[in-house]
């Protein structure tokens, strides 16, 4: 004879946490992917005024000169050799990448033009300068 089973006893205690959990995962790969591709320049310029600014989706690499001549990529303060080499690294590995300057309004233009012959020697050719544009 066979014993006898209860229904009370295949009852389930709690939720189960395995959906939700699969959920979060997910969004986690989702984040970590999406922060890759735009490569910020780490800290904060005023831009300069400009009344032939045109409006152009954000490029994917940042480069911020700060008025006092400080170069910052991917959020670490660089050297100006350093802009040539952290360029070709990130140009090989997204060869459709694109450069945008963002200089201090303060910032002197010799640096900004220096750190323009860098990203052109690291092999991205078309290089944009951030403005605020008047509205």
């Amino acid at each position: 004879m066979l014993p006898q089973r209860h229904d009370h006893d295949e009852e389930h205690h709690g939720i189960d946490l395995a959906p939700m959990l699969d959920f979060v995962f997910n969004l986690l790969i989702f984040f970590i992917i999406i922060t890759s591709f735009v490569k910020q320049s780490g800290v904060k310029v005023v831009p300069t005024d400009a009344k032939t600014a045109e409006h152009r989706d954000s490029g994917n690499i940042l480069i911020a000169v700060r008025a006092n001549g400080e170069i910052w990529m991917d959020r670490k303060k660089v050297s100006l050799p350093e802009v040539r080499a952290m360029v070709e690294r990130m140009h090989a590995e997204r060869p459709d990448d694109t450069v945008v300057i963002q200089a201090d309004k303060m910032s002197e233009s010799g640096i900004m033009s220096k750190v323009m012959e860098q990203v052109q020697a690291g092999g991205i050719l078309t290089v944009s300068v951030g403005t605020k544009g008047k509205v």
